[in-house]
């Protein structure tokens, strides 16, 4: 009787071992995949940057005509910086990689080119891009 005893206490064990490196598999590959979804917007962010004027994201102001021409790229960041902001609210990017997020999308809207294209993007759109307006209201925004 002792013998089955000992072998229910290591089957147990062995259970509770098994149960620990699932956990930790899952927790594992939950991470991986978090990192590969914040891979795929950073490659958003550098598409849509390539298609800014370097005067902006110099910090430099755009003539009017740059910034009518560019103005569907700003949208785009725009609206991407606005899907950051959601994704972190809803939990599904790290707040290590929403720290540097938050500060670079809080440096751009301090550019003259994009408070300006942030400005009159937020005004055309009215109820559009809430969860931006939360950490950089337009107002603030404002040239």
């Amino acid at each position: 009787m002792q013998t089955l005893e000992i072998l229910s206490a290591l089957s147990s064990i062995a259970t509770a071992i098994g149960v620990g490196v699932a956990a930790y598999q899952l927790r594992i590959t939950r991470s991986e995949n978090v990192t590969t979804f914040e891979d795929s917007l950073t490659v958003q962010y550098r598409q849509i940057a390539s298609t800014l004027p370097l005067n902006a994201l110099l910090g430099e102001s755009l003539t009017d005509e740059e910034h009518n021409g560019h103005l569907q790229y700003f949208y785009r960041y725009i609206d991407l910086c606005n899907e950051q902001v959601f994704l972190h609210e809803s939990g599904r990017i790290s707040d290590r990689t929403w720290t540097l997020w938050r500060d670079g999308i809080l440096s751009n809207l301090q550019r003259p080119a994009f408070a300006r294209a942030w400005q009159e993007i937020a005004n055309r759109s009215k109820g559009d891009f809430s969860e931006l307006r939360l950490i950089y209201p337009p107002a603030v925004a404002a040239v």
